[in-house]
């Protein structure tokens, strides 16, 4: 067994990011394995632009509201406890609800992720669903 030493907070890149993110790393592993899992902290209104993963992503949102979306489809806003699975080569975002602070652990495989443009504000605040019923 070993206890991994903490890495330092890291505020996340206005190339890749709408608003102010930042991750901690939780796991990076090391050759053979490719496994990533990072929690990313949002503030509100917080985004991710359009991505994609070579190998796909998870999410497991911690605490607040979060707002998911694949292109074309439907914004899901999402709940502490709940787990979204985006398949490989899927363009989505994800990021904070506009008036909630979100964290969520994101488990992926390897650095191959696609980054590409921004979400517009129009795409941001379109109609969602919620995970939980009314």
């Amino acid at each position: 067994m070993e206890l991994l030493k903490n890495q330092p907070t890291m505020k996340l890149p206005a190339e890749w990011f709408t608003g102010d993110a930042w991750a901690d790393v939780i796991y990076r592993g090391e050759e053979p394995s490719q496994a990533r899992a990072n929690a990313v902290h949002f503030a509100p209104g917080a985004r991710t632009a359009w991505h994609s993963h070579g190998l796909g992503q998870t999410l497991y949102v911690v605490e607040g509201i979060a707002l998911i979306q694949s292109r074309g489809g439907d914004i899901v806003e999402a709940h502490p406890g709940d787990v979204i699975w985006t398949p490989a080569g899927e363009e989505h975002w994800h990021g904070a609800a506009p008036d909630h602070f979100m964290t969520h652990i994101a488990l992926w495989e390897t650095d191959d992720v696609a980054w590409l443009e921004h979400v517009t504000d129009t795409e941001y605040t379109g109609e969602r669903r919620s995970t939980r019923r009314r």
